[in-house]
């Protein structure tokens, strides 16, 4: 992370269509975006996707941060819009997976002390798109169910089912593995 008046300066060199500075934003900021695309995608190819898109979108949009507060939380934002969006398109029903089955799952929470992040990360890229992105807007990006409802346009018991199913869904799957 560069320091404020640092960030700043490379912000305002972008703006001026400046491409060396545009590289730099890229290559500071790429990897912790890749990472959130990651979260959403089903794999890398569709993160990388979600990451080009991303940063198309913070080029275009880039005149609309007005540093006040984070750039990198601006950032951010940016990734988890693009990738909703596609979650979106998607998605046609998300209320409808057919995993009722983990209803009775005896877990011992200790074991997920156990998994490093690539391994958890890994279980979460393989949820259905629907529990994925809920859990992570939940989880991660600490949305309300109310906000994932209106950001998805689903009611929010069906946040809130997505989100029981996703985590019955990994805690099978983190049992089944130990």
């Amino acid at each position: 992370m560069l320091p404020a008046e640092e960030e700043k300066d490379l912000v305002l060199k972008c703006l001026k269509g400046d491409a060396v500075s545009q590289k730099k934003l890229f290559d500071i900021y790429s990897a912790k975006m890749f990472a959130v695309c990651m979260r959403y995608a089903s794999d890398s190819d569709m993160a990388k996707d979600f990451l080009q898109e991303g940063f198309i979108r913070v080029f275009q949009k880039l005149e609309q941060f007005r540093f006040e507060g984070s750039f990198e939380g601006w950032l951010r934002r940016i990734f988890v819009t693009t990738a909703l969006e596609f979650c979106r398109k998607q998605v046609k029903s998300i209320e409808d997976s057919g995993i009722d089955n983990y209803e009775n799952i005896g877990f011992d929470t200790k074991i997920i002390e156990k998994l490093n992040v690539q391994d958890l990360l890994k279980l979460i890229s393989s949820l259905p798109t629907g529990y994925r992105t809920v859990f992570n807007l939940y989880v991660i990006e600490g949305y309300s169910h109310q906000e994932i409802a209106k950001e998805l346009n689903i009611s929010e018991n069906t946040s809130k089912t997505q989100l029981r199913k996703a985590r019955l869904v990994l805690m099978s799957k983190i049992k089944k593995d130990k």
